[in-house]
């Protein structure tokens, strides 16, 4: 018996011992975190928006006569004042000449009553009556009209003449011409045209391009076919280039008011829409004078350097539009912000390894970035995953530190 007794007396201090020892403690969680950075942060809207020329101009003919020559390349780039095309300018000349011809009769004329004025002047009282004075001195008078009609007709004969040679009004780069020589042109803008130029024609007119045409009233009679409303080419400015876009009449106020009444350039990126690629960066500073109340936005226009050609008109893109900066602003991921029964939390990473469930306010948020307000301090840890199993003072590890700049805009 006292050999059994032994053996059981230890067995049983073993058991009492055993139910005494407390548990093991949890292992700690693995989490993701991010480190909350102070920088300058830029608040952005985006949209839609939608390349244009800068400025278009559709050319047309000021005189009406027959098209004799194109002088530019279909697709070239264009220089202000260069020659693009020529009219027939052989009417326009003997018009000159007859112009001409006609204030050198009736300058001679002019010249011979002045001189019999002063004979009239210098004999007046002997045998020339007031009557005859006056008479000639009315003729002076109409002569001069004449000379100055005429030197008129000269000067209209020449800018007809000038007017021959059809030069482009800016620099830029030329669409497909819209007429070719042999054509009958109008300083109407109609022009006598074979079926495979109407069809230039019409998608020319859906261009939205403006005209320049400022056709001489004293030219010749239209000599244009029956079909309407052509002109030669168009001129598209594309260096500078223009995006359009618009908003929201709030968006606008907000606008608005960050940029001074648009007096401060705003910073805007314009970006592929196949491929979300930078294309350019530019300044908006025009926004329209109204808005549109059928749709309730206004319309903006923004100006791009397009250096490297890489915006095209009509080309649709993606714009980013810089609204206003805050300076050294609180940033963390909007994935580490949770919604509590008592509003927005995270979970902060201390220097003991446990994780401190902490109220935030945000200030605003954009795409993936959060901007904290109060509740988070520059260079302190923010769990951005594994939280929803975390509780106030759960022991953590971070198995991964991600880097916030990536999430920036």
């Amino acid at each position: 018996m006292a050999a059994l007794a032994l053996p059981l007396a230890l067995a049983a201090r073993a058991v009492l011992h055993n139910q005494t020892k407390e548990p093991a403690p949890a292992p700690p969680t693995p989490v993701t975190a991010v480190q909350a950075v102070e920088q300058d942060f830029q608040q952005t809207l985006l949209a839609i928006g939608a390349a244009q020329a800068w400025t278009s101009v559709m050319i047309y003919a000021q005189v009406s006569g027959k098209l004799i020559r194109i002088d530019f390349t279909e697709g070239a780039e264009v220089k202000a004042g260069q020659v693009l095309a020529e009219v027939d300018p052989r009417q326009y000349q003997a018009a000159l000449d007859e112009a001409e011809g006609t204030l050198r009769r009736d300058e001679a004329a002019l010249a011979g009553a002045r001189r019999d004025l002063e004979r009239y002047q210098y004999v007046q009282g002997e045998g020339v009556s007031r009557q005859v004075l006056e008479d000639e001195q009315s003729t002076v008078e109409q002569d001069e009209g004449t000379v100055q009609i005429d030197q008129g007709a000269v000067e209209a004969a020449k800018l007809n003449l000038e007017f021959c040679r059809i030069v482009s009004p800016v620099s830029g780069r030329a669409g497909v011409r819209l007429v070719d020589p042999g054509n009958l042109v109008s300083a109407s803008g109609s022009v006598s045209s074979v079926a495979n130029t109407s069809s230039a024609v019409s998608s020319a007119s859906s261009a939205g391009a403006t005209t320049s045409n400022a056709s001489a009233s004293n030219g010749p009679a239209s000599l244009s076919g029956a079909s309407s409303g052509s002109g030669i080419v168009v001129i598209n400015q594309i260096e500078p280039i223009a995006v359009t876009l618009s908003v929201t009449q709030q968006q606008f106020l907000r606008l608005q008011e960050s940029s001074a009444g648009f007096s401060t350039p705003l910073p805007i990126q314009a970006f592929s829409q196949d491929t979300s690629e930078l294309l350019d960066s530019g300044e908006l500073s025009v926004a329209d004078n109204r808005v549109d109340q059928s749709t309730g936005t206004v319309e903006l226009k923004a100006r791009f350097p397009n250096s490297a050609r890489r915006l095209w008109p009509g080309e649709f893109v993606n714009v980013r539009l810089g609204v206003q900066t805050l300076r050294q602003a609180t940033l963390i991921p909007l994935a580490a912000v949770n919604r509590g029964p008592k509003g927005q939390y995270v979970f902060v990473v201390d220097a003991d390894g446990k994780a401190a469930m902490r109220p935030v306010t945000l200030a605003t948020t954009q795409g993936e970035v959060a901007v904290v307000k109060s509740g988070v301090e520059p260079g302190e840890v923010v769990v951005v995953d594994g939280q929803m199993v975390l509780n106030d003072g759960s022991a953590v590890s971070v198995a991964k530190m991600e880097p916030l700049g990536s999430s920036i805009p």
